[in-house]
């Protein structure tokens, strides 16, 4: 009965026959098979615009080298505080602009607002003592579970671009925030002005394929080098290439999403109109955060069921993740078991 995070997940059974039927013999090696090239013609047809896409294996690859594209070396990047670029990428931001600065932020239920940002910016820019204004990082879910709205995105891209920042969104979870909302790809990225998208499915399905979504194809002339120098261009490219085909083929993407959305919501649903017990954030995605009791806390660990603390192990809050392939009984004997514990 394991809650602690989709990336714990099995894999979707259409990854795993997609993965079969790519071994079927020899394809041409990085990226300039058949496969790929139609996954990257679907990937415009599913954003509505031509984009540039480039496939890796994780959502730390996706996610700094997309803003690799965006920030200099002397550049700052704005981030929430508790942004995975921020906490959980081990520098690898930096590393990979060679140098840039996070500028980490504080934000309601994980969400970065338009108007903290306009009184932030520009701060320092031009002054040669500071390091520069480069870029925003939004992440979609955030990691509090919640979602921005197509007019939240475009009202911090408004007054990013005002003082010429670029916009850049982790979208580990992309496919729940569309699912949510049931905003379009398009209307949850370019046409809101996000300039560079990490676009997952590893948490989600696949085994492990991410794409980096770049909407300008100016901007993302150099990403092919940096992808090969950085050492994540896959020689079998069709290994991410055909899990991305299955993710996309017939709404698989949303399909899962959906799943996985609609036992988080039966989760926070259950667990809220129990006595003693406070969800944290609005429930938008597949993450619920709820507060217990200390003595519920040790009585569901004593009883198998596994999650994590948060923000770390001395807290009464923990965060519960559904997966896509998430069993409803085990929510519903969390439900119940909370429920049993928070009575005594």
């Amino acid at each position: 009965m394991d809650f602690r995070s989709d990336n714990t997940a099995g894999f979707a059974p259409e990854m795993l026959a997609a993965l079969a039927a790519a071994n079927d013999g020899p394809r041409t090696s990085y990226g300039e098979d058949a496969q790929t090239r139609r996954v990257q013609q679907h990937l415009c047809e599913l954003f509505e615009t031509d984009v540039q896409a480039f496939f890796v294996a994780t959502g730390t690859a996706a996610n700094v080298l997309g803003l690799s594209l965006l920030a200099p070396a002397w550049g700052v990047i704005y981030c929430h505080e508790e942004a995975h670029i921020a906490l959980d990428e081990c520098g690898a931001p930096g590393f990979y602009t060679g140098g840039a600065q996070l500028h980490t932020l504080r934000g309601e239920h994980g969400r970065l607002t338009a108007a903290q940002l306009a009184m932030l910016l520009p701060d320092g820019r031009g002054v040669v003592h500071h390091a520069q204004p480069a870029a925003i990082s939004l992440s979609q879910a955030t990691e509090s579970g919640t979602c921005y709205h197509p007019a939240d995105l475009a009202a911090i891209a408004e007054v990013a671009h005002a003082h010429g920042l670029r916009v850049h969104v982790d979208g580990a979870r992309f496919a729940n925030a569309v699912a949510f909302l049931g905003a379009t790809p398009a209307e949850l990225s370019w046409r809101a002005g996000v300039d560079v998208l990490s676009f997952g499915a590893s948490k989600n399905g696949a085994l492990a394929a991410e794409a980096i979504i770049v909407f300008d194809a100016a901007l993302a002339a150099s990403l092919g080098y940096r992808r090969k120098r950085g050492g994540h261009l896959f020689s079998k490219m069709r290994v991410l290439s055909a899990q991305l085909e299955a993710y996309l083929t017939d709404g698989l993407w949303l399909r899962l999403a959906r799943a996985a959305n609609a036992l988080a919501q039966r989760l926070a649903t259950g667990l809220a109109v129990i006595p003693g017990v406070r969800l944290m954030h609005p429930v938008e995605a597949n993450e619920v955060f709820v507060q217990l009791p200390e003595s519920v806390i040790g009585a569901l660990l004593a009883d198998g069921f596994r999650f994590y603390r948060w923000p770390d192990e001395g807290s009464t809050t923990i965060r519960l993740v559904t997966a896509f392939d998430a069993r409803e009984a085990d929510v519903a004997a969390l439900i119940e078991a909370v429920r049993r514990h928070a009575a005594r």
